[in-house]
């Protein structure tokens, strides 16, 4: 048994050291790391089981402790299922997919700094946005062109001949073109 502040202070201990691990095995997943970080995680959990052998009669203490366990735990299974993958080669490491987004981030900066372009420019940059904020793959703007084509007959029927005004919003973690009547 321990004191509250040691407790707390071990807690803390575990909360970093899940976060780390957690940055380490995506650095491994992603190709950057050569071997995954098995040391780390042995110890991180001989830490966790020795905190659960612990009678701790603090309820949030006891609450906190549980639900780093469990996200432990959760993270341990999917780093396992992923790891297995790799084993049988089923798993594509996805470093190439870092390398396109940070090129599509550096032409896509290069592109605002003109300040040129149409509405369908501005909309697609900020429809590129969304789908990168939500770590989703990001359509061609050839895509985005012709869906706004196949959309033109309903918007019309929808607002007549009054202005629209395009924006782009992210609904349940997606990102949508929503369609407003311009304030005249």
């Amino acid at each position: 048994m321990g004191s509250r502040e040691q407790i707390t202070a071990l807690l803390n201990q575990v909360e970093q050291g899940i976060k780390d691990l957690e940055i380490a095995y995506e650095l491994y997943f992603t190709g950057i790391e050569k071997r995954a970080p098995e040391k780390l995680r042995v110890n991180l959990t001989k830490k966790i089981r020795n905190l659960l052998a612990l009678h701790i009669t603090q309820n949030d203490l006891r609450f906190k402790l549980n639900s780093l366990s469990s996200r432990y735990q959760s993270y341990s299974g999917r780093w396992d299922r992923i790891l297995r993958m790799i084993d049988e080669g089923r798993y594509k490491r996805h470093h190439s997919l870092l390398k396109n987004r940070s090129e599509s981030a550096i032409s896509r900066s290069g592109k605002n700094m003109n300040n040129e372009g149409s509405q369908a420019d501005r909309l697609y940059e900020q429809l590129l946005n969304a789908h990168d904020n939500c770590s989703l793959k990001a359509p061609s703007k050839e895509q985005v062109n012709n869906f706004l084509q196949k959309q033109e007959k309903t918007i019309k029927k929808k607002f007549g001949d009054k202005k629209v005004e395009f924006k782009v919003t992210t609904e349940a973690g997606k990102p949508k073109i929503k369609v407003f009547a311009k304030a005249s």
